[in-house]
């Protein structure tokens, strides 16, 4: 960061810390906060934008709404949606069938009746989401690793992060990325149909028990624009790997072959 003089801006979206919720909040909505937050701060015409996990659907949302404000974009272990039109019906259904059972249902409730999403993740006769319950089938080597490192860091305001409770914050995010979008991200155009203009690099790891790579390939497949790199044994926390984030941020930034 020293060495780039890197400026790294990141925000609270509706109903975290102390952002005001949205109910009306969608895909397409994401894009526009970070468009005039971007304006009131004065960061030019061109930004760069990275995303993580469940708040890549902030970063599909920018490469649909506003693609002329972006220098570049970085999604890192983005989270899918098995219900893109554009996946086929047989693989999706596959690797939807091998998550856990308690997640199959989170998700199909969030899909099909989100207003149910609040009672099910709130219901104490069954299981209902594996990463809220912090089941550790969730996490490879790697990732226990980086949160063994993480843990010997302060974070004093973490507390902070969903104190408007998890209605306003999580549950509508689950909402939001796992209904209905207003678009495919399979059929985005490129953003920087000139190469030298910027790029969008797509990172997954083999081994995140989050997020399938079986469909991550397939997206990246579709839109062969994409730089894909998929990390031989990488977890769902990659980004908070030293070695891994500096790599993203040098070809985000500099255009750097990333060599892992």
């Amino acid at each position: 960061m020293e060495e780039l003089g890197v400026y790294v801006l990141a925000f609270d979206r509706p109903g975290y810390g102390e952002s005001d919720p949205n109910p009306k909040r969608s895909v397409k909505s994401e894009a526009f906060d970070v468009q005039e937050l971007a304006d009131r701060l004065g960061l030019g015409s061109k930004f760069y934008l990275m995303g993580v996990s469940l708040g890549t659907h902030v970063v599909w949302s920018c490469m649909k709404y506003i693609p002329h404000r972006l220098s570049g974009v970085t999604l890192v272990v983005p989270v899918i949606n098995f219900w893109w039109p554009s996946f086929p019906p047989d693989l999706a259904r596959e690797v939807y069938k091998n998550q856990l059972k308690r997640d199959q249902w989170k998700l199909w409730i969030a899909h099909h009746i989100p207003g149910l999403v609040y009672w099910w993740m709130t219901q104490k006769f069954f299981p209902y989401s594996s990463i809220m319950q912090r089941h550790p089938i969730l996490l490879n080597e790697r990732d226990f690793a980086t949160i063994q490192t993480m843990s010997k860091v302060p974070n004093p305001d973490e507390h902070k992060i969903r104190q408007q409770g998890d209605y306003e914050s999580l549950h509508r995010d689950i909402k939001v990325h796992f209904g209905n979008w207003e678009f495919d991200p399979m059929e985005l155009n490129n953003p920087f149909p000139n190469n030298n203009e910027g790029s969008v690099s797509l990172w997954q790891g083999h081994n995140d028990k989050l997020v399938p790579f079986e469909l991550q390939r397939y997206v990246a497949k579709k839109l062969p624009w994409i730089k894909y790199h998929e990390v031989a044994n990488g977890g769902h926390l990659m980004v908070h790997e030293a070695r891994l984030c500096e790599a993203m941020f040098r070809e985000l930034l500099l255009g750097e072959e990333p060599s892992f």
